[in-house]
């Protein structure tokens, strides 16, 4: 009883305190204050005509009060609300009509009620909204460690490939080969490739789950989109084929193309860094239920199913910890795609296939929402 009191006391003083809000935040909350009473009132005035306003007015002002109590910030809106209601209530949807008379039986309690009910669901929207704002800073946080620990591994490989590669170089000059020259160096622009592509995944990561990134979309042609990606694709890993599939008739996707074709590429270089015995690349879009789907299959040795269940949230093993070959870890590159396309108000997954290989698919809203 007494937590009770307490609580109730926090919220009492919580309706003194006013909530800083922005403009725009005040304009929203009043809107949906003014929009409910307004809705009340013309429901009422409808139960009205109808010979049935003095049972059923207060029931609907008070649904009324929970809806602004739901959807404003704090408990200023919803408690004015309560007041006006009950004023409303007994001055026009009660005899005598557009005449003040509390003495009729029952007006307290349904004050009361209002009142009650606007300072409860008030309480548990702020509790709630607070809930997730500490939630969303969390996972913000584990993200970012997580990035970190991924980088503190997977940059320290190729800088360490690139010093060894270029200090052979320098160091054997006149001694080395033409031919042995030109691989060390071919293999100090490789790292240095994987390393700018790994930065600019882990910017794009960093940068949409802080809100930096607006996700700017404007109609595609997925065909457009698909050879694109594969263009770049085959421009720095050449070393598997790639079949494509599109659709016959032209699909039109909203969307940022740039972060798309990076999705894309991200995930045929997968293939190429992951899939060991892989001999072809097969991207598949079509449509499927109003989402456009966009599948990257291959036919190798596919996904320990142990790691299906996280192999998107940037906390998959290091390769050469599995391994021992030193292959590097597609954690942050997969983090990055799926990043990207929940910004885009999609979704991704990942499976293997039957035949063998793997097939990572995500998919896109058709139509702006």
């Amino acid at each position: 009883m007494r937590y009770v009191i307490k609580r109730i006391g926090a919220s009492c003083l919580r309706v003194l305190t006013p909530v800083k809000q922005t403009r725009k935040e005040i304009l929203h909350d009043v809107g949906i204050t003014a929009v409910s009473l307004i809705s009340a009132s013309v429901v009422c005035g409808l139960l009205n005509l109808m010979g049935d306003s003095e049972d059923a007015a207060p029931m609907v002002f008070v649904l009324a009060v929970l809806v602004i109590a739901r959807f404003t910030d704090g408990y200023f809106y919803s408690l004015i609300a309560s007041i006006l209601s009950v004023f409303s209530v007994n001055y026009v949807f009660a005899y005598p009509y557009f005449a003040f008379n509390f003495t009729i039986t029952g007006y307290p309690f349904t004050f009361l009620t209002m009142f009650t009910v606007s300072l409860v669901v008030g309480m548990l929207t702020d509790q709630t909204k607070r809930q997730s704002r500490v939630q969303a800073e969390a996972e913000k946080e584990k993200m970012k460690a997580n990035l970190l620990r991924s980088v503190s591994h997977d940059l320290r490989t190729p800088l360490t490939s690139i010093i060894g590669s270029s200090s052979a170089v320098l160091e054997n000059y006149d001694v080395l080969s033409d031919d042995v020259k030109k691989d060390l160096i071919g293999h100090v622009r490789e790292e240095a490739q994987w390393l700018v592509r790994m930065v600019e995944n882990i910017l794009s990561v960093t940068r949409i789950h802080d809100g930096a990134v607006r996700i700017k979309k404007t109609p595609e042609a997925v065909e457009e989109i698909a050879a694109e990606a594969v263009s770049k694709f085959r421009k720095s890993s050449s070393s598997l084929p790639v079949r494509v599939r599109v659709p016959s008739e032209l699909m039109m996707v909203p969307m940022d193309s740039t972060l798309i074709e990076q999705v894309l590429i991200n995930l045929m270089e997968n293939v190429v860094q992951h899939a060991g015995t892989a001999t072809e690349i097969e991207l598949r879009i079509g449509e499927q239920d109003g989402m456009a789907c966009f599948s990257v299959l291959d036919n190798g040795n596919g996904i320990d199913e142990a790691m299906l269940p996280r192999l998107f949230d940037g906390l998959f093993p290091h390769a050469n910890e599995m391994t021992g070959d030193g292959r590097r870890s597609l954690g942050i590159g997969l983090s990055a795609c799926k990043s990207i396309v929940r910004a885009h108000g999609g979704d991704m997954s990942a499976e293997n296939r039957p035949e063998g290989g793997a097939c990572v698919t995500f998919r896109l809203p058709m139509e702006e929402a």
